[in-house]
């Protein structure tokens, strides 16, 4: 059975150094908010380009905080605006509400699967504050026109870099691209911890100041709360294995974009197809997912799991779609985006990590091909 993701072969790959990082921190006997955090934040700044890293428990939390805080700073108010990729996770969206914020959909480009930029200004009113960009599937959706539009229009630039860690526009990482940037590091994402985890990063002190005080319950002195903030703490050993994890990061990301230029070769079944932007092999992609799109989805992936590949949809619902948005009229008037929904009706993940086995990759590609659903 080749596994969409074996995070035990994964983890395995780092010991014996991973038991000994996680001994280290229970022998020390400091948990929270301590010295691994500390190493971390300043070794994950440097490693993005930016000024300030914070820690916090998960990357919804690291999104909502961040919109948090520019309320808190006086920046947004409850009602304004964000664009957002229709396509998009969940989460994305989630923070917004939780916000009391509007989410602007705006529909992907067929061929990157990344919001499509030439939308984005038809959607902008005078309640727009911020664009949230979202490098879905590990591909870098930042470009040159989306820099010029939001400084146009003095929008603040939020970048989703919860599954693109390492991935680069122009010589510099994602999570470096905007005015802040919310990271995940969900045990399944290129850097993973063991448990869930998340970060902020920006270049602005002030922001990273609140968005500190805020997930610590609004306070940066004992006992004195100057905002009603929440418990989001990144624990000492999840920033302990994210540093060691880090250090291999790089080369995780190389192994990544070689199975992926494999697949973009290789993959010739006219029934699957791989989006352009997704066959561009580059500092751009760092193939946290490896999408496909295939009309007979269901049936491909059945065909699949019966000769031993495992693959993921991602994702069969969009979030205009939802039930928990069902009753709120928030996106109620999104009655259709039809390349949004093309997309979750056709996409399928083949596996993708670090530990594949060349003879692996060669299974998935000759099964793939041998696909035929009539």
């Amino acid at each position: 059975m080749v596994k969409f993701l074996d995070l035990q072969r994964i983890n395995d790959s780092f010991e014996p150094e991973l038991t000994e990082t996680v001994n280290r921190v229970i022998r020390s006997g400091w948990y929270l908010l301590g010295e691994e955090n500390r190493c971390f934040e300043e070794e994950y700044s440097r490693y993005i380009g930016v000024s300030h890293t914070v820690g916090c428990a998960n990357g919804l939390d690291a999104l909502t905080l961040i919109l948090r805080a520019y309320k808190e700073l006086g920046v947004m108010s409850d009602g304004d605006e964000v664009i957002v990729p229709a396509n998009t996770y969940i989460a994305t969206i989630l923070s917004i509400t939780e916000n009391s914020l509007v989410p602007v959909l705006v529909e992907p480009d067929k061929d990157t699967l990344q919001i499509d930029i030439a939308g984005i200004e038809s959607c902008i009113t005078p309640l727009t504050k911020a664009i949230m960009s979202v490098h879905l599937y590990g591909r870098c959706s930042h470009t040159s026109e989306l820099d010029e539009l939001r400084r146009r229009y003095n929008l603040k630039l939020i970048e989703d870099n919860a599954q693109a860690h390492g991935c680069m526009f122009k010589g510099q990482r994602t999570g470096s691209l905007g005015d802040a940037a919310a990271h995940s590091f969900y045990p399944g994402k290129n850097l993973g911890a063991l448990g869930d985890g998340g970060a902020v990063t920006t270049s602005d002190a002030v922001l990273a100041g609140m968005v500190r005080r805020l997930a610590n319950y609004g306070s940066d002195r004992k006992y004195v709360f100057d905002a009603a903030g929440r418990n989001s703490r990144l624990d000492e050993i999840q920033a302990a294995v994210l540093r060691l994890k880090l250090k291999r990061l790089d080369s995780d990301n190389r192994r990544r974009r070689a199975i992926a230029a494999r697949y973009i070769a290789e993959i010739d079944n006219p029934m699957v197809s791989i989006p352009s932007g997704i066959g561009e092999v580059g500092e751009m992609n760092v193939y946290h997912l490896f999408p496909v799109l295939c009309r007979q989805r269901e049936q491909l992936q059945q065909y699949l799991s019966v000769n031993g590949v495992q693959t993921l949809i991602h994702y069969p619902i969009p979030p205009h779609r939802q039930k928990c948005y069902a009753s709120k009229g928030i996106l109620r008037h999104y009655s259709t985006l039809s390349i949004t929904e093309c997309i979750h009706n056709m996409e399928l993940s083949l596996p993708i990590s670090p530990v594949m086995t060349d003879d692996e990759v060669t299974e998935v590609i000759a099964k793939v091909n041998n696909f035929n659903s009539i």
